[in-house]
């Protein structure tokens, strides 16, 4: 039996799946909002959530995708009532585990359910950082070039302490796994990791998400929230994208990291907190402090201990070790073997400019292992890829009905893997079960158009 999370804004339908899952034995907690569904997931830490796709205060998918950054482990089923195939497949994108349609059945998600927590034991137990054959680790950090022993050498000082510290570099370069590094090798290691997004939340809402708020404190505050702040107890709260808070929340922020005192939106009285807070930016905050858009007593105040990554063109001799830990990585997803590179990749990925640095990286050998065909990456796959002219895998023109859309974009999956319906279902983020059933109804074969 598992913890749930149930999100409907439909009471009809959240009691009776809350009602269904308690029968089961699950524990069950229910929200009505993406408010109340992320204030949920981060206290209660479910399993499992069933989530719908459109609610009364906001999309689904926003809320899917926070829940993702806090617990990628977390499965997720969303349910739609709503024929919109691209939002469907968005989801899945996105890290949904499976997806099922409105009117629900009971068998149906019932079954998912099972299969979610199934595969959730499985992954945990593949997830250990170690380095045996079974397990991948997602939180190493990759390289053996000069500046990365450098950034190495500040990981392990910093992990030794609970120092404020400042991560600097350019768009997709690794912030956001160094500083997980630093918490997961500290003595905090078992305490929350909080991240906020200081660019994904409109500025009005910037202060009640970091100090949260009391009920009342202003329209739409229907019940008590903890901010960030609350949430990561004596554990790390990583504030990405730093640069993008407004002064006012700056000195506020300034505030927190001297007295370790903060106040909740609408509240009257200080609460503490020792939370260690690493911050990050791809913002030139020197600049920024010249033209006044950040705050100098702020800037150094968070710059206790700075790590600067290096961008991918700055390290090209860890490109081989790269490619490697995510062929595997890749191979682990998947659950294959696996791939080979072809001689003369290598070099074709050294010549390129990677300006969107070890993310962008990752996403062309992910893209290069599912369309290659057989176990080898081809020279001219990635020339594809890095030039922009890979084909899509498929269109969904507007005039076609969501069975339609859904069954060529299954056909394509099956294709592009050569019919391995394993790595069909993982691509397709739905369990392999769901995908029988599918082409069994759309009666998909590997002749069929």
């Amino acid at each position: 039996m598992a913890d749930l999370l149930i999100v409907d804004d439909e009471s009809t339908i959240l009691e009776s799946i809350s009602m269904f899952m308690a029968e089961k034995g699950h524990a069950v907690h229910t929200a009505a909002t993406v408010k109340q569904a992320l204030e949920l997931f981060e206290k209660t830490n479910p399993q499992v959530v069933i989530l719908d796709i459109r609610l009364t205060d906001g999309s689904g998918l926003d809320a899917l995708r926070q829940m993702k950054a806090v617990n990628p482990l977390a499965r997720i089923i969303m349910i739609t009532a709503f024929q919109d195939m691209e939002t469907t497949i968005e989801a899945m994108k996105l890290g949904a585990y499976d997806y099922i349609h409105k009117p629900l059945d009971a068998v149906e998600l019932d079954n998912t359910v099972a299969q979610a927590i199934e595969s959730l034991e499985q992954d945990r137990k593949h997830t250990e950082f170690s380095e045996g054959p079974a397990g991948f680790d997602r939180g190493v950090i990759v390289g053996s070039s000069r500046v990365m022993k450098d950034v190495f050498k500040m990981i392990g000082m910093l992990c030794q302490n609970r120092a404020t510290a400042l991560i600097t570099g350019e768009t997709g370069t690794g912030k956001e796994l160094v500083s997980r590094r630093i918490h997961l090798s500290s003595p905090d290691k078992d305490k929350p990791f909080i991240t906020f997004d200081c660019s994904a939340v409109v500025n009005t809402l910037l202060e009640s998400e970091l100090f949260g708020h009391e009920k009342g404190a202003f329209t739409g505050a229907v019940t008590q929230r903890p901010g960030k702040i609350e949430l990561a107890g004596d554990g790390t709260l990583f504030l990405d994208e730093v640069g993008e808070l407004p002064l006012n929340l700056q000195a506020k922020l300034l505030g927190f990291l001297e007295r370790k005192e903060y106040m909740r939106v609408g509240g009257c009285s200080n609460l503490t907190s020792r939370c260690r807070i690493i911050a990050a930016t791809n913002q030139d905050l020197d600049q920024m402090v010249k033209e006044k858009k950040f705050r100098a007593d702020l800037y150094y105040r968070l710059k206790v201990v700075t790590i600067t990554l290096p961008s991918l063109k700055d390290r090209l001799s860890d490109i081989p070790l790269l490619v490697d830990h995510f062929i595997r990585k890749c191979a682990h997803d998947l659950g294959v073997k696996p791939m080979q590179l072809q001689d003369g990749c290598i070099e074709r990925l050294k010549s390129h400019a990677w300006t969107g640095n070890v993310r962008e990286l990752e996403n062309v050998i992910i893209s290069a292992a599912i369309r290659s065909r057989g176990n080898v990456i081809l020279v001219e796959t990635l020339d594809a890829l890095l030039s922009g002219t890979a084909p899509q895998v498929s269109r969904y023109p507007a005039s076609q009905s969501l069975a339609q859309v859904e069954k060529r974009h299954i056909q394509a999956v099956l294709a592009s893997v050569q019919w391995n319906k394993t790595r069909a279902s993982r691509i397709l983020k739905i369990s392999l079960p769901t995908l029988r059933k599918k082409i069994h109804k759309y009666q998909l074969s590997p002749n069929s158009g």
